[in-house]
């Protein structure tokens, strides 16, 4: 079997079961730094199976960077922080070319964008040009420096951050870019036993309060991500499974109270995530369900709703269950 039939191949069983005790593996090593926040680290481990980046929204001090190491360790990967400032420029995140005097010559310095696994903190507190540089490693898987190509490590997965009060002093990202993270996750105050189990392992025999992620076991290589990515790619999905994500998709555009609906790349993220979501459960094949377990999670950041909705109140989640309910699944 030659590498183009092999990608085609359907997944043998050992193949998937391999891919669900890995997730489970994940899922437990995150959960030894992180307290709760599981439905996050799904998401959090199906956006890294299907390649893709993260939008994080949360008032501050939920532990977005403790979530981002511990995942970052479970693979073994290289992890790198930049916190987003207004006077953060595009090379501090490339990298830059510097005159080296003793050898008399040029040297490339390379930028926190080269690592396996990049926190963007509170991204939208940079301008637009400083923002455009890290999505576009985002997108091209490189970095582009005086003329020169070079590729990020693989896999390359960027978690951005940002704070959803505090707007005064900011730079929203336009439509176009946000379009760019594969999710968009919401992470919340954690239930009071959860708080109080946090409380209790931070401050016990601790000096500070500085994130410990040394509990957290090593699963896997960045080389076993990769080929789980390349499984996720051949998750089978059905005729019918792929035509009602695009009807979700396309819902959205004539809903009302919808003044942008979801582009067609929201129906894309939609059939990759269920893919990587069917293989976290040790799947060859994507069901209605995988859909819309992802749905809120892929198009909440691909609508805008119209003023008089918000006024409401209402937010994207509510349309997009409204959108659910309506739309027919199709039957499995």
């Amino acid at each position: 079997m030659n590498e183009q039939e092999e990608a085609h191949a359907p997944l043998s069983g050992a193949a998937l079961e391999e891919a669900g005790a890995i997730a489970q593996g994940l899922r437990q090593a995150v959960g030894q730094a992180v307290v709760g926040q599981s439905a996050v680290v799904d998401m959090l481990l199906t956006a890294l199976l299907a390649a893709g980046h993260v939008l994080l929204e949360g008032v501050p001090g939920l532990g977005k960077t403790l979530l981002a190491r511990a995942l970052a360790k479970s693979y073994e990967g290289a992890f790198a922080r930049i916190q987003f400032t207004p006077d953060l420029m595009p090379t501090d995140i490339t990298g830059h070319v510097l005159y080296d005097m003793k050898n008399e010559r040029f040297t490339v310095r390379k930028g926190p964008a080269f690592t396996s696994l990049l926190l963007a903190d509170e991204i939208n507190r940079a301008p637009a040009k400083t923002q455009s540089a890290l999505l576009e490693v985002m997108q091209e898987q490189q970095v582009s420096i005086e003329g020169q190509a070079m590729a990020v490590p693989r896999p390359f997965m960027t978690i951005a951050t940002q704070n959803p009060i505090e707007q005064e002093g900011t730079y929203p990202l336009p439509e176009a870019q946000v379009d760019r993270f594969l999710l968009k996750l919401r992470i919340d105050y954690p239930s009071e036993a959860e708080e109080s189990r946090m409380v209790r392992a931070v401050t016990g025999a601790r000096v500070g309060d500085q994130l410990d992620v040394s509990r957290v076991p090593r699963v896997i290589d960045p080389d076993t991500v990769i080929r789980l990515q390349q499984a996720s790619a051949r998750v089978r999905v059905d005729d019918a499974v792929h035509d009602y994500g695009v009807r979700l998709v396309r819902a959205t555009r004539d809903w009302p109270g919808v003044r942008i609906g979801a582009g067609p790349r929201g129906g894309i993220a939609l059939v990759r995530t269920a893919r990587a979501r069917a293989l976290m459960d040790g799947r060859g094949y994507a069901v209605p369900d995988d859909i819309k377990a992802i749905l809120p999670a892929v198009l909440r950041h691909r609508i805008l709703l119209a003023p008089e909705l918000e006024l409401e109140g209402r937010e994207a989640d509510d349309v997009l269950e409204a959108i659910m309910a309506r739309v027919e699944a199709p039957r499995t």
